[in-house]
């Protein structure tokens, strides 16, 4: 599975989400998706852990699960064609939207 596959899936995406806000235990994250049980919610991050996106850290009894930012430059190198596009897009959008501003005030 790569990257993308892995955030295909929504109840992972919510567990990226999450982890956008900072650390947290595996505890705090089965509790974030309270309508998938414990054994699903390691698997996703199981699967997270894989393709790169989490890290996982014991502490004590705990597990402590954190965003790995390398892990989303595959993503980010997808999307940023994409990017360009839409800046470009929205260059012209404001343009346009200036010029007609500009004829209402005459």
């Amino acid at each position: 599975m790569d990257v993308f596959e892995a955030v295909a899936e929504p109840n992972r995406r919510i567990l990226l989400d999450v982890l956008a806000e900072g650390e947290r235990t595996a505890g705090e994250l089965v509790a974030a998706l309270p309508d998938v049980t414990q054994p699903t919610v390691s698997r996703h991050l199981r699967v997270l852990r894989e393709v790169g996106l989490v890290e996982v850290r014991p502490q004590a009894q705990r597990r402590i699960y954190a965003l790995r930012a390398d892990g989303l430059v595959a993503i980010d190198d997808w999307i940023e064609r994409y990017r360009r596009y839409w800046t470009g897009h929205l260059d012209a959008l404001e343009r346009h939207l200036e010029r007609r501003h500009g004829e209402s005030d005459g």
